[in-house]
């Protein structure tokens, strides 16, 4: 099945492991002592991460470590950007508003 990095952040726990990732690459087992379920669970979500190309594998020795695939996550930022802009302007105008209400008050 292909999967694509939307599907892959709609998890919270998926969301997690990424979270935990970001901040170094981990094993399996690291990553599962962190999460309340059971080790083929956490399994199955870097499987999923995996395919998204969210994660990369490197093998050192007999461990394999799961690390961020940073490029991924530009994607995703870049898809968030059109939203910001549109927050961004509301905000604005919301400031705006509110400093005239001050103004007449």
């Amino acid at each position: 099945m292909r999967r694509d990095i939307f599907q892959a952040i709609s998890d919270p726990t998926r969301r997690a492991i990424i979270a935990l990732i970001a901040l170094q690459a981990m094993t399996p087992n690291a990553i599962a002592e962190h999460f309340d379920t059971t080790r083929q669970a956490i399994s199955k979500h870097l499987k999923i991460l995996t395919e998204c190309r969210l994660l990369k594998q490197e093998h050192q020795g007999r461990e394999i470590y799961y690390q961020l695939e940073i490029d991924k996550m530009k994607e995703i930022d870049k898809w968030l950007e059109q939203f910001r802009k549109i927050w961004e302007t509301r905000f604005s105008q919301l400031d705006e508003l509110l400093s005239n209400l001050k103004k007449q008050q």
